[in-house]
């Protein structure tokens, strides 16, 4: 028998009994991904035992229960990426934030975690596990952990590149046969409305006339972002690249179909590169499965500035929540009320300046609460962050067209972005922007 048999055997414990490892004080830290949910759950079944544990969670997907009032004696939890299931708890400033990236352990940190709880493939007959459908840095973010904690899912996919661990680099196994769900599935699923406003069809339509032939793609995380590929994203286009965090729904039967095909990309031509697969059906995880098309590769490679901005023709698309009328975009907070992060958008904006041929598109409706507000204000509100600074906007587009910011004067970025805000709100911006730009 080969020797990481009787190893990997040796590691096998029990979700409560993983659970017993966490003392009181202690820090633990989730991957991002799907969360090692069983082992999750024995530790916060520990609750009344424990006091003062911190917890890190990238990107909130089960509930575990400490998202509830009542636990912070217990579990100090900090989040990195605000999702449905802790909303409320971050609104209510129950929790810290981190808003420098969704991933916890970045490159030169001085934090580690004295237990990283991370989800894992079986291992193959060489003793290596996959990270399924996402990689993130995990592989980095285990090797600076004090103690590794791993849930086995027997479902997750295997692919290509960096997406891999050998079973002596783990210190606990803990098996785990999730519920429900398509194997693999990325952290897109099940955030997207089934159904997308048809205003984010018209974006599609307009997004699509700055997008040409042999460009290579980043598409980013949001609501108006991700349904943009199935609502005729790319009709027509050709030979495509790809360099993305995810890959949004839709993506995945445009490879299958070879309208992204790689072919002129500059980087990993032939490759789609991502540090993640999202936004699928069973049947398409399956096809990526082993599938040498797809390479999952670390984060800080994939969201490197200078990775980015050596592709050729480089077109990041990016989702904000306002924009005022010097073109400075929020994608993070509205006021002081945090809703999202800011995730690779920097990079890719900043990427896709720098690329030969490269263009960054920021998308947004036009409205928000049912069409009572416009998204493209005069100033952005009192304690509003911005993501993406003025000087650095290349091209906004919202269901009424398309306005192109880069070079342009203040007076002229004003009357650009009007051009594109709802009719109802056009005279009122006008009236604005006289106050601001003109004497």
């Amino acid at each position: 028998m080969q020797a990481w048999r009787e190893e990997y055997k040796r590691k096998l414990i029990s979700a409560e009994e993983a659970a017993k490892f966490v003392k009181s004080g202690d820090t633990i830290a989730f991957t991002a991904g799907r969360e090692a949910r069983s082992v999750g759950l024995a530790i916060a079944a520990r609750k009344e035992e424990l006091k003062n544990v911190k917890v890190i969670l990238p990107s909130p997907g089960y509930d575990f229960g400490w998202y509830d009032p009542g636990w912070e004696d217990s579990f100090l939890l900090t989040v990195f990426m605000p999702t449905a299931v802790c909303q409320e708890m971050v609104d209510q400033r129950r929790c810290d934030l981190n808003f420098g990236t969704v991933i916890p352990f970045v490159k030169d940190s001085e934090e580690h975690p004295d237990i990283l709880l991370t989800e894992v493939s079986p291992p193959d007959e060489h003793g290596f596990c996959s990270f399924g459908a996402s990689l993130w840095n995990k592989r980095r973010e285990i090797k600076e952990a004090k103690l590794v904690i791993a849930e086995v899912n027997p479902n997750l996919i295997r692919t290509y590149g960096d997406n891999y661990v050998h079973v002596s680099e783990i210190d606990y196994f803990v098996e785990h046969i999730p519920s429900g769900g398509a194997p693999g599935m990325g952290t897109l699923a099940g955030r997207m409305p089934k159904e997308p406003e048809p205003y984010v069809k018209r974006i599609a339509e307009n997004v699509s006339q700055l997008i040409k032939d042999g460009d290579t793609i980043q598409i980013g995380v949001g609501r108006t972002t991700e349904p943009l590929v199935r609502l005729g994203l790319f009709d027509g286009k050709h030979d495509l690249g790809f360099h993305s965090q995810a890959t949004p729904p839709g993506v995945i039967s445009l490879v299958k179909e070879g309208v992204i095909t790689g072919k002129y990309k500059t980087l990993h031509p032939g490759k789609v590169v991502v540090t993640s697969i999202g936004g699928s059906t069973r049947e398409e995880m399956q096809w990526v499965d082993n599938n040498p098309l797809f390479l999952l590769v670390d984060v800080t490679y994939l969201e490197d500035i200078r990775v980015i901005a050596a592709h050729d023709n480089m077109v990041a698309i990016n989702n904000a929540l306002a924009i005022d009328l010097m073109g400075q975009v929020a994608a993070e907070t509205i006021g002081r009320r945090v809703l999202s992060v800011a995730g690779g958008q920097i990079p890719f904006v900043i990427g896709a300046w720098l690329s030969k041929g490269g263009r960054s598109i920021t998308v947004l409706p036009s409205t928000a609460q049912g069409g009572t507000v416009s998204r493209i204000v005069p100033t952005l509100p009192p304690g509003t962050a911005v993501t993406i600074q003025r000087n650095c906007v290349d091209y906004v587009v919202t269901e009424y067209g398309i306005a192109h910011l880069r070079g342009k004067s203040a007076r002229q970025r004003a009357n650009e972005l009007i051009s594109i805000a709802h009719p109802d709100f056009r005279a009122e911006l006008r009236k604005e922007a006289e106050k601001l730009f003109w004497p």
